[in-house]
């Protein structure tokens, strides 16, 4: 039963240039995302027209943050050793961690002309259930990619990724998927019933709990990814995750403490 993966992640190709899997399903995942950002701003009267902005500044300072969170973190030697390799983007490294605050980071700076009509609480809420589902296409895209590799296992379900080695693997590039649409499913439950009278952090707080909650358990399944970490107990993403978690829980407890959100677009401005 095993599956021996063997994928070419080059979609097509025109001379030099080359349009990858993981390339496209990295923009399908914000036009996922954008697409349901729409949903939320039309059915809670706050004009469609600011999603394409947000959407560039979240596409920008997800990458940037992303690229320096693996750089800095993961290979620090290589890349202080030399700083302009970090500009190299196409040759592969992006962290979540810090494509999830360079996330927070673009949102905060593009949505500034909203801000007089919703806070920005109420933003991240509604962010938060779409990238949950956006992120499944990632993990998808690792798969397809044969990256972010999961330990040796002599289970039926291991997959041998053959531009790799010949070891039968965890797919946890699969098993992350699974767990963020089981998230983004949660979350958008909880939107449904609650809609605008959800309390501002709610969905951003159960978001950062449970995604980086569910990154902890699953990085025992993963090779470390840091150059530095091979006789660690726990990975750097394990770290990483913890204050992310900390932060949702502090999210959860503060959004259930704030008063009753009146019937405005966005609960009004508190």
């Amino acid at each position: 039963m095993l599956l021996h993966w063997k994928f070419d992640p080059i979609l097509i190709s025109f001379g030099p240039v080359a349009i990858h899997w993981y390339g496209l399903l990295f923009v399908g995942a914000f036009l996922l995302g954008q697409t349901m950002l729409m949903r939320f701003f039309k059915a809670e009267g706050v004009p469609p027209e600011y999603v394409e902005r947000l959407l560039l500044y979240a596409l920008v300072g997800t990458i940037v943050g992303a690229r320096l969170v693996h750089c800095l973190f993961y290979d620090p030697d290589y890349y202080l050793s030399h700083p302009l390799a970090i500009l190299r983007i196409w040759e592969g490294g992006l962290a979540s961690h810090g494509g999830t605050v360079g996330l927070i980071l673009g949102l905060w700076w593009g949505s500034r002309p909203m801000r007089g009509e919703v806070p920005f609480l109420w933003l991240l809420d509604r962010v938060a259930v779409a990238t949950a589902f956006s992120v499944v296409l990632i993990r998808i895209a690792n798969f397809l990619n044969s990256e972010i590799l999961g330990i040796p296992t002599s289970g039926r379900w291991g997959v041998v990724f053959e531009a790799v080695d010949g070891l039968p693997r965890h797919p946890v590039q699969l098993y992350e998927a699974t767990a963020y649409l089981l998230i983004g499913v949660i979350l958008l439950t909880v939107y449904r019933r609650l809609g605008k009278h959800t309390p501002h952090g709610l969905l951003f707080g159960w978001f950062m709990t449970l995604l980086f909650s569910a990154r902890i358990g699953l990085e025992f399944f993963k090779v470390h990814q840091a150059a530095y970490a091979g006789g660690m107990t726990f990975s750097v993403g394990q770290y990483l995750s913890l204050p992310f978690v900390a932060l949702g829980v502090f999210m959860i407890v503060w959004s259930k403490k704030r008063p009753p959100l009146s019937d405005e677009a966005g609960g009004g401005k508190a």
